[in-house]
């Protein structure tokens, strides 16, 4: 499979989930993927080199696995190396469940960047990989491949009504009721409806993670 029909299959997948309300870029997503699997859907749909980690069961991921080769770099040596990765039985499926990965506190930078590169950055910051060229590989995929107009195709399509904003406002003082966010400048931005798209996904995704 070439980059421009890897990048075709992906990218509607990747804009919708941002849509949807996920911290993702776009962009981040699809090089990620490309990175990771060299422009390749393995059979088993895991694009992003998650590993078990805990089994525990997510409605994304049902428990199957894949045991591979890979490497890993510690005290600045490359290893080769034997994983267990998860398996997926669609690429939709891999990437809600990375969704949830991202959802837990130890990537809070990751869902707060507010540009690819950053997010780019925090990848690495966070500890997804042990590459330590990895962010400037994903950025440098972006550039590469022009991906940053998927970023703005996930915009254009975030438009709120005048419900939306409703519900948003709603969803806000519920979030803030619970304590599960405290600056009360998330509820003036939603009652002047100044909150970016980047501010929009963020807090999506957040409702999306803490339910009433």
């Amino acid at each position: 499979m070439s980059a421009s029909a890897f990048i075709a299959r992906i990218a509607p997948i990747a804009v919708q989930l941002r849509v949807e309300g996920s911290p993702i870029f776009p962009s981040v997503r699809i090089a990620q993927a490309g990175l990771e699997t060299g422009w390749k859907i393995p059979a088993w749909n895991n694009l992003g080199g998650y590993k078990v980690g805990s089994g525990k069961l997510t409605p994304y991921w049902r428990g199957k696995i894949v045991n591979k080769g890979t490497w890993e770099v510690y005290d600045g040596k490359r290893v080769d190396v034997t994983a267990a990765f998860r398996a997926y039985d669609s690429v939709e499926d891999f990437f809600r469940d990375q969704d949830l990965l991202f959802g837990i506190s130890r990537y809070a930078r990751v869902r707060a960047a507010r540009t690819p590169e950053e997010q780019a950055d925090m990848l690495q910051a966070c500890g997804y990989a042990t590459d330590p060229a990895y962010a400037s590989k994903l950025v440098g995929i972006i550039r590469t491949y022009g991906l940053k107009r998927y970023d703005e195709e996930a915009d254009n399509q975030m438009q709120l009504s005048n419900y939306q904003w409703q519900r948003i406002e709603i969803g806000v003082k519920s979030l803030l009721d619970r304590k599960i966010i405290s600056d009360t400048a998330w509820l003036e931005k939603a009652q002047k409806r100044t909150l970016t798209r980047d501010e929009l996904a963020w807090l999506t995704f957040e409702l999306v993670a803490n339910p009433r």
